[in-house]
């Protein structure tokens, strides 16, 4: 019997766009048939950030958030929903006193990070285990770090779990995999804990054999777990996370070229993932089937939601 494959699809991250790409996802319309499409290709679970639909700028307000989600369940019941909780943990220090926060920061408590988790329960979301240094530049962003500390991640991992949502660990770098077993140990995740291993971001840990061998080596024995890379080393991670026995996650979020020139849609990057994932002996799970390899408890968080119209 051919082991299934988890394949997420991150439609939209919440970072700066580039202003080439001809039809990014920025509105909750375009940003649900974002969804919708990818799972039509092969995606189980479709992951979701927030956009404000006339800047275009990141937006963790739960209400573009319930209308991403009302629109994706008008039309399919099925495709597993994993919400950001990384929105609302970026610190931006003022170029000339870096004591002081740039008005483009925005670092929210932990009830408002996970309001729209509370608003919407979805079957999943993330919970970024990891601070890290983000190099400005970019549309004349400034340099930030991505601050989440482990009093804030232990609130926002309590709340989670009041909420009945499946929390996804993502982790970037090895010092973030031993963060998440301390976590579990106090009693702050439940075990068997489901992990995403977040590769080539630049200053965190490489998109590499080497480099996905190590962290998952580092993992809780029982973890179930995926792997993902940005940019040009996509397909890559996905190849070596399906061979060692992981999932995979691929999308604009990450990547938005199919090769160098070539913008991509997230159903062209599913469906050469699928293609990766079939071709080394393996098969795409359904919905259904992510759920019960992930651990998602039959969906009841879901099922509620629904009962609730």
């Amino acid at each position: 019997m051919k082991r299934k494959v988890v394949l997420t699809c991150a439609v939209t991250g919440d970072g700066p766009l580039n202003p080439k790409f001809p039809d990014y996802p920025i509105t909750p319309e375009q940003i649900a048939r974002n969804c919708l499409d990818a799972a039509k290709a092969g995606a189980a679970i479709v992951h979701i950030h927030g956009r404000n639909p006339q800047t275009g700028l990141g937006d963790r307000s739960p209400a573009i958030f319930q209308e991403i989600v009302e629109r994706i369940r008008a039309e399919n019941t099925d495709v597993v929903i994993n919400l950001t909780t990384g929105m609302g943990g970026t610190f931006v220090p003022e170029p000339e006193n870096e004591a002081l926060a740039h008005p483009s920061t925005d670092v929210g408590s932990a009830l408002e990070r996970v309001a729209h988790v509370r608003g919407n329960r979805p079957e999943m979301c993330t919970l970024d285990i990891t601070t890290m240094n983000l190099e400005g530049g970019i549309a004349g962003a400034p340099d930030c770090v991505f601050m989440n500390t482990p009093g804030k991640l232990k609130d926002m991992a309590h709340l989670i779990k009041e909420y009945g949502t499946r929390p996804e660990l993502e982790v970037f770098n090895p010092g973030d995999i031993l963060l998440a077993r301390k976590m579990m140990e106090d009693g702050h995740i439940d075990s068997p804990a489901l992990f995403q291993l977040c590769l080539g971001v630049k200053w965190s840990a490489p998109a590499d054999a080497r480099t996905l061998v190590y962290m998952r080596d580092l993992l809780p024995e029982n973890a179930t777990w995926s792997a993902f890379g940005v940019s040009r080393f996509q397909m890559q991670m996905v190849a070596l996370s399906t061979v060692m026995g992981g999932h995979c996650r691929v999308g604009l979020e990450d990547n938005i070229y199919l090769e160098r020139g070539v913008f991509a849609s997230n159903v062209q990057l599913v469906e050469r993932a699928s293609r990766i994932i079939r071709d080394l002996g393996c098969d795409v799970a359904t919905s259904d089937e992510a759920r019960e390899i992930f651990g998602l408890a039959g969906g009841t968080a879901y099922q509620q939601s629904l009962s609730r119209g």
